[in-house]
């Protein structure tokens, strides 16, 4: 089913009920339903209830359509694939998260002084690369109202089946995903990309831990070594004092 972004006679210069929610709503509280109940953050958005949701709500959400969002550097943020189904994102500066590009939904706060003639967000001053005018979803939005511009060229159709509770699968559901930048790599991701099956797995297997066990060894040695070489240092029995001959 494909649900229109906004609704007949609508003004078009105010933002659609699911888009005002998304950017206002609070996520990652604990759900007052569910306040019982073990990872009960609000970390979904129905974008038919126009409310961010917990985990043990989505029973009661299943046919709508749901959007997953995320935390990075305690803000809120949703992957640009999911995004851009829902409204151009064009000019927002992205940010690559765990092999993904994320957009933050809100403007955060400026932690220094602006000098000289950087590229700056038109909305909140934040400094950004280029070519990009807007730090968050929110700025770029805000920006284009303040302007007077139409806000219907931004929003698509979208098709309720890309947001589905299917699309949830394998992903954690309660909050307390570390998303990392791609500058460090993290050991389990590489782990679970691995073959699970055929003849490759077991070689790949025992080729992983040949690596740790050597690197291990080598740590392993090299802290037992210091300016005199190891086996000078073992434990080693003292013989009996030889003395000179009494003349």
């Amino acid at each position: 089913m494909v649900r229109e972004g906004y609704g007949s006679g609508m003004d078009t210069s105010m933002k659609p009920a699911w888009l005002e929610g998304l950017i206002a709503e609070t996520f990652f509280g604990g759900c007052g339903v569910h306040e019982n109940r073990r990872k009960n953050e609000k970390n979904v958005f129905c974008l038919q209830c126009c409310l961010s949701i917990c985990p043990h709500c989505l029973p009661s959400h299943s046919s709508h359509p749901l959007l997953q969002v995320r935390r990075y550097v305690y803000h809120d943020v949703v992957r640009l694939a999911d995004l851009e189904k829902l409204i151009d994102c064009s000019f927002i500066q992205p940010y690559t998260i765990n092999g993904a590009k994320v957009i933050f939904l809100n403007q955060r706060p400026q932690s220094r002084i602006v000098k000289g003639s950087a590229n700056i967000c038109f909305t909140c001053d934040r400094i950004l690369q280029e070519p990009f005018h807007f730090c968050s979803l929110s700025c770029k939005v805000d920006w284009l109202v303040n302007q007077g511009e139409d806000l219907s060229t931004i929003i698509f159709r979208f098709d309720e089946s890309d947001f589905t509770i299917s699309q949830f699968e394998g992903l954690r559901m309660d909050g307390s995903d570390v998303i990392t930048d791609d500058d460090g790599p993290i050991l389990e991701d590489a782990l679970q990309n691995r073959p699970l099956s055929g003849s490759g797995s077991h070689e790949a297997t025992s080729n992983s831990a040949t690596v740790v066990v050597d690197a291990a060894a080598k740590k392993k040695k090299k802290k037992g070594s210091g300016f005199f070489p190891e086996i000078l240092l073992g434990n080693r029995r003292k013989g009996a004092p030889q003395r000179a001959p009494l003349s």
